[in-house]
């Protein structure tokens, strides 16, 4: 095994075109339900992971930064490898210090096409980074001052808030939070978004037409088979 060092890939593993717009159409709701129960837990971020503006959305390809705690030297060697299109994604451990963006560095990646910012770290200019409109997640909030002096590394496996992040992999954010789609999940997670999203359009026309979610999602079977008493009255009945 090669010893860990300071290392800045320019390039990163890229995925089908047709399957990128095709999970850009879905909200993280139904990709996370995609990939399944264990896949899905695995690659959603903590609720911590917020949206700095709300009604902003991102999916595309991870331009990964590894930053050394109160340093954000990565996130600008990454800014100036990351390609149109593509989501930036930080992190320094999640701690508050040195923060990792800010409105200026905001602005030259809009310029370039960047898609959008997930930050395990603090961010600051927040409210010049809404006027931008550029989607930017981030776990905290504060103005404390980053230097520029390294160790860092750009385009690595990094871990985001719990999740493992690999260069290439699908960064999906929206008001609910972000979820990281592997590469190889990807084609599975679209598919079965789109199957879900399907059975979602005829359950809302039955719930329209007067049917109940307690019946078309099978619960009065399961509190059957599970043996749950149903009574009529209130709990004081049996005090």
């Amino acid at each position: 095994m090669r010893p860990l060092k300071s290392v800045i890939y320019k390039s990163i593993p890229q995925s089908d075109p047709e399957l990128l717009a095709r999970a850009a159409k879905f909200g993280i709701a139904d990709l996370h339900e995609g990939l399944g129960t264990m896949a899905g837990r695995m690659c959603l971020m903590k609720p911590d992971m917020r949206p700095i503006a709300m009604g902003q959305r991102v999916c595309g390809p991870a331009v990964t930064a590894w930053n050394y705690p109160g340093d954000n030297l990565a996130i600008h060697a990454a800014i100036n490898v990351a390609q149109a299109g593509s989501v930036l994604v930080f992190t320094n451990g999640g701690g508050h210090q040195g923060a990792l963006w800010g409105d200026v560095a905001c602005g030259y990646a809009k310029k370039k096409g960047i898609a959008g910012a997930v930050v395990h770290g603090a961010v600051r200019d927040t409210d010049a980074i809404r006027e931008l409109e550029f989607p930017v997640w981030a776990t905290a909030i504060s103005v404390e001052h980053p230097e520029k002096n390294g160790p860092a590394s750009v385009n690595v496996p990094i871990v985001v808030d719990g999740v493992l992040v690999e260069p290439g992999d699908i960064i999906c954010g929206d008001a609910d939070g972000v979820l990281v789609i592997p590469r190889a999940h990807l084609r599975h997670a679209v598919e079965e978004a789109e199957a879900r999203a399907g059975r979602e359009v005829v359950m809302r026309e039955k719930i329209a037409g007067g049917a109940a979610p307690y019946d078309l999602l099978g619960i009065r079977g399961k509190v059957a088979d599970l043996g749950i008493e149903e009574k009529d009255g209130t709990w004081l009945d049996d005090c």
